[in-house]
């Protein structure tokens, strides 16, 4: 039911991509090729699927899945993987790219699918770059069954000093645990019955130096610029 209501929702907002919006795409997928990207796509993946801990044959959610790195990833560990994004061009690309994952055309703000459709939601990186981000949180909430995970960028990062306003980073927001605790959670219902919170990628410029220091920094230090939330029902 949940399948076919986001299907009928993905028609609606259906377009032509052009060639050159398709090539925009492929370019931002191509930096976690690159010897950097890699690293730090990894390493945030990791950090996202043990705080997750899903098991085997559980939906998962992508919201914000953007050209579907993550969602393929997911997939690639044994669930089921639904991506959605308001991004046409995005869609496309991960449709393309990704035969296995359902991609769908959707905003974040009002999710296609009915309470509870999901055992997981994920966003990771996507909330930064929208308003009212406790607002996507609270529909991302409703259509989960057991947990929450936001893939954030941190304030108190090295990251934020150097990259704030810069490039890729241009319009998007930064945030802090104690925001997110004050102005996200509230509302929520059920209150969740737990939050974990983790940080990775405490040294962005990925060279050998910074990935020998990254395994051996915890990932409770709070200076990492990816900032992971996960919230239990």
């Amino acid at each position: 039911m949940a399948e076919k209501a986001a299907r009928r929702h993905a028609n609606q907002h259906c377009r032509t991509i052009t060639a050159e919006e398709m090539e925009t795409a492929a370019n931002y997928d191509a930096w976690y090729q690159t010897p950097r990207g890699h690293w730090i796509g990894d390493r945030e993946f990791r950090l996202l699927w043990n705080m997750i801990q899903p098991k085997t044959g559980e939906a998962l959610l992508d919201v914000g899945c953007g050209s579907g790195y993550f969602s393929q990833r997911f997939s690639d560990h044994g669930i089921g993987v639904i991506g959605v994004d308001i991004d046409d061009e995005m869609v496309a690309y991960a449709r393309k790219k990704h035969s296995n994952l359902r991609c769908l055309a959707g905003s974040a703000l009002a999710l296609p699918f009915h309470d509870k459709a999901f055992d997981h939601v994920a966003a990771v990186a996507s909330l930064c770059f929208i308003d009212c981000p406790q607002c996507a949180l609270a529909e991302m909430w409703r259509v989960s069954r057991k947990t929450v995970t936001l893939g954030l960028l941190n304030r108190h990062s090295l990251l934020f000093r150097e990259k704030s306003g810069r490039g890729g980073y241009a319009g998007a927001r930064w945030d802090t645990v104690g925001e997110i605790r004050r102005k996200w959670l509230l509302g929520l219902f059920p209150e969740p019955a737990g939050i974990n919170i983790r940080f990775a990628i405490f040294f962005h410029q990925g060279g050998s130096l910074a990935r020998w220091m990254e395994r051996l920094l915890p990932s409770r230090l709070p200076w990492g610029s990816f900032l992971a939330v996960t919230l239990r029902k």
